[in-house]
């Protein structure tokens, strides 16, 4: 029989590794980036909570934030708006001497004890935003639990670039599952057991964690906890088998959006038995002109398609004007392409208006990225 995962408490940090993606973190949190269309990067996890039936969940924030609080309102897609429980926006300033600015992971953790220990919660996952994935947390708690182990750690085995293990923890795991040695942020090509940043482990240790290793100047997770305690704890790995990206740079994302026109990705990251839920715009189902064409692409809903889309990812209310051509791009929300443009291996933001005419392309090793907001004539 599972667990009970009412028990259970989710923590989500809104902030961590946005360093990496500068262009899209710039005004909003790394939690709140949109992707795949229609949703933000916060909906993966917040929604394999839900799932899962995790009924108490805080959302650790730092800055920029307010997008994120626009996206997540009552958190009634998520089945988490309730009276007892439910989400919680936990702000950067839980104690009197926080100026907002944490110092690491144990310090964030820090500002909202008296949050965490009034759940009353007997477990607890952390996790980054950083992630598109899909996960079965109901299976880890109980993997966890029968494991016997102090902390699990999820991870993925396969074969890394350097570039991807740069800025990543990775283990070396004994054949009983047991993690035997942690590096971090080296960049190491090749067969790698890389971290994912969730994490397993009782209430009361996290708090004990957190009490003792702040009161030293300790304050990161990795380095303070999993690399400086291999030895003294028993951390085990849980080894992630589905299909999953990490968002480390502005070409990573790229890569992410484009891996779900595969429908074999796509097919491996929304389950029926594990539904991705999102903010509902109410738009109206997508226009097609007499004109547009269509190929290998992702339109939402809000649409109006009037040229030539291949190869794209368009997200809520996004116009392709007659004689347009985008391929290769993402589109964020309300992108206007106007008439005989042409657009290829771009990101635009939210609110972008490529002008009548206009050809804008880069390399797809490298995309192009318009802010918000910006006008291209």
């Amino acid at each position: 029989m599972s667990y009970n995962m009412t028990n259970v408490l989710g923590l989500l940090f809104a902030n961590t590794h946005e360093d990496s993606v500068p262009e899209l973190s710039a005004n909003r949190t790394i939690a709140s980036i949109p992707f795949g269309g229609r949703f933000r990067m916060v909906d993966f996890l917040l929604s394999g909570m839900s799932n899962s039936g995790m009924s108490k969940v805080g959302v650790i924030t730092r800055s920029n934030y307010q997008s994120l609080l626009d996206h997540i309102g009552s958190a009634r897609p998520w089945d988490l708006a309730r009276n007892d429980g439910g989400l919680t926006l936990l702000a950067p300033f839980g104690r009197n001497t926080h100026t907002g600015l944490f110092k690491g992971k144990l310090d964030a953790l820090s500002s909202c004890l008296s949050y965490i220990r009034h759940t009353g919660c007997e477990y607890v996952v952390l996790s980054d935003c950083d992630l598109v994935i899909n996960p079965d947390f109901t299976h880890l708690i109980d993997v966890h639990i029968e494991s016997g182990a102090d902390i699990t750690a999820v991870c993925h085995t396969d074969n890394y670039t350097e570039e991807e293990t740069r800025d990543a923890a990775c283990f070396k795991v004994a054949p009983d599952g047991r993690v035997e040695a942690v590096s971090i942020n080296r960049a190491m090509a090749g067969k790698r057991t890389m971290d994912l940043n969730i994490y397993a482990m009782k209430t009361s240790l996290l708090i004990s964690l957190v009490e003792d290793l702040v009161s030293l100047g300790k304050f990161s997770f990795s380095t303070d906890v999993l690399q400086g305690m291999v030895h003294e704890l028993n951390i085990h790995a849980y080894e992630f088998s589905g299909f999953y990206r990490r968002i480390c740079d502005l070409e990573s994302y790229y890569k992410a959006n484009m891996a779900l026109l595969d429908y074999k990705n796509l097919s491996q990251l929304m389950l029926r038995e594990r539904p991705i839920y999102t903010k509902d715009r109410a738009d109206a189902p997508a226009k097609y002109g007499f004109d547009s064409a269509v190929k290998n692409s992702m339109v939402a809903n809000g649409c109006v398609i009037e040229g030539v889309v291949e190869n794209s990812i368009l997200f809520r209310g996004v116009r392709v004007e007659k004689g347009a051509v985008v391929k290769n791009s993402i589109l964020m929300q309300d992108t206007v392409v106007g008439k005989d443009a042409n657009v290829q291996n771009i990101i635009t933001d939210k609110n972008v208006t490529v002008g009548d005419g206009v050809s804008v392309a880069s390399a797809e090793s490298c995309p192009l990225y318009i802010a918000k907001g910006r006008t291209v004539k």
